[in-house]
């Protein structure tokens, strides 16, 4: 069933066009519900069908070819492995959950908003499920220019500077990685983008260790703009803090993968020289950066958004880690990680906005006592909060568990120090547990209660809720799942 691939990238892209049509509101809620829907059902059809494990290299089930080769050597040739099909469930799970929650937007001008969010979906399905490596970049950039249009059009405070800063260093990380894409492939000596042809091709020792030095920290630094490694994370936080609830939870639960993905499936494989001439670097900035500097910044705010967009430039330090740790047990763990980060970040992303709605604010400070009248958003909050802390149980910790174990056979000192970001995850995390759910009603929250009191979540919002946190404790209590096929993958392309 091939052409399921290419139904979950069309599918979201012809309700987008669709919604161009006049039409009553709700006719187009519709179709927009179709577009979110389709994927997802395709990405958990594709995952119950998956075989445990699979062949040596790329070896990618599902295939889709065009069967046409561009002059450039390019094809739309579509396809899932052990590492790439986790990463697409994430895309359609969250995509749905973000398209439902979505769907009750009161926003100037929804059927654009809705259409520029089918598209980032469609993105979204065509990144994690293209073989070709040109259309692995040109699904990213699709869904990366909705982002911007929808946080300088539809974002909170700050939306313009935020929209700029967005534009400006995503831009750059983009452009970077793509000159590292195009050496790799010159460099390579491969008649096309394919992966499968570039593992062969390279596999014979095409590429000389000084250039897979320069090729591989080219696309370090370029894919790890759009990851947020430090020093490159400042348009992170501040972007997701004007984003919009829904361009949120698809960027940083979805998009922000990209980078990550691009790291663990092309670039260390295929570049293991490169990778292993820029582990130390990498895991100095990881711990040191975003572990420990990112993770201190982020007990100091006091703005819930804020906070969660800080929180997830720092989990991304445990999987940079992971990378520079270059074992099977550290890369598998990455990939688990980015799956259960992008289901609690989105989340928590998702719960911000429904505390929000209530209080009115985003200041910790002025909320407190809010679980005495929402008691289902308290339980909500307060799991998706142990998930990111990694609490037994939850998707998070069996990622964080793996990255610290690979990690020890690489360097003990990174690890003890990158372990010691789980107590200060948990400061922060029960902290704005407290701050928000329990305590005092501050005076602010009284003001604003005596005027709307506050009412627990509604089913249009537990409704996306749930499929998050299902998702959460589904991998959490049956890690094997994913843990699987992603062993047998990044066995056969990580053997040294």
């Amino acid at each position: 069933m091939p052409d399921l691939l290419l139904l979950s990238i069309a599918s979201p892209l012809i309700a987008a066009l669709l919604l161009l049509a006049p039409a009553p509101l709700a006719a187009r809620k519709v179709v927009a519900g179709l577009g979110f829907a389709i994927p997802a059902f395709i990405a958990l059809y594709l995952w119950s069908q998956f075989p445990s494990a699979n062949g040596a290299d790329y070896h990618f089930v599902s295939q889709y070819d065009t069967g046409l080769k561009a002059a450039l050597g390019i094809s739309l040739h579509l396809g899932l492995n052990g590492i790439a099909l986790p990463l697409f469930v994430l895309a359609g799970v969250v995509g749905l959950a973000a398209g439902l929650y979505a769907l009750q937007t009161k926003a100037e001008r929804p059927a654009l908003y809705l259409g520029l969010l089918l598209v980032m979906q469609a993105g979204l399905m065509g990144v994690f499920a293209s073989i070709d490596v040109f259309f692995f970049y040109f699904f990213h950039e699709l869904a990366l220019i909705p982002t911007f249009i929808m946080v300088g059009v539809w974002g909170g405070r700050d939306r313009s500077y935020a929209a700029m800063k967005l534009t400006i260093y995503l831009t750059l990380g983009a452009m970077l990685s793509l000159i590292g894409l195009i050496a790799l492939y010159h460099q390579s000596g491969a008649e096309n983008f394919d992966l499968i042809a570039l593992r062969q091709v390279i596999s014979e020792g095409a590429i000389n260790g000084t250039n897979q030095n320069v090729i591989f920290g080219l696309l370090l630094v370029g894919f790890g703009i759009l990851v947020s490694l430090f020093p490159f994370h400042t348009w992170a936080p501040l972007g997701y803090g004007a984003a919009p609830s829904s361009a949120a939870m698809l960027h940083s639960g979805v998009l922000k993968k990209f980078g990550l993905y691009g790291l663990v499936q092309i670039a260390a494989p295929l570049l293991p020289a490169g990778a292993a001439h820029w582990a130390w670097w990498l895991g100095l900035l990881a711990v040191g950066g975003n572990i420990l500097y990112i993770g201190f910044v982020t007990i100091a705010q006091r703005d819930l958004k804020q906070m969660i967009g800080y929180s997830s430039v720092m989990h991304m330090g445990y999987a940079f880690l992971g990378i520079a740790a270059y074992n099977v047990v550290g890369i598998g763990g990455v990939v688990l990680m980015m799956v259960a980060h992008g289901f609690s970040v989105a989340l928590l992303f998702l719960l911000s906005t429904s505390i929000y709605h209530r209080t009115q604010t985003f200041d910790m400070d002025d909320m407190g006592g809010l679980a005495q009248k929402t008691p289902v958003l308290a339980a909500f909050f307060v799991t998706a909060t142990l998930a990111s802390i990694g609490l037994p149980g939850l998707a998070n910790f069996w990622g964080e568990l793996a990255i610290f174990v690979g990690a020890w056979s690489y360097s003990t000192v990174y690890t003890t120090l990158a372990i010691s970001g789980v107590i200060i995850s948990a400061v922060y995390g029960l902290r704005s547990v407290a701050k928000i759910f329990f305590g005092e009603v501050t005076p602010a929250l009284a003001k604003v209660s005596a005027a709307k009191p506050p009412v627990d979540l509604m089913w249009a919002e537990k409704i996306p809720a749930l499929l998050l946190l299902s998702m959460l404790l589904f991998v959490g209590f049956w890690p094997k799942s994913i843990s699987v096929p992603v062993n047998a993958a990044v066995s056969a392309l990580y053997q040294k």
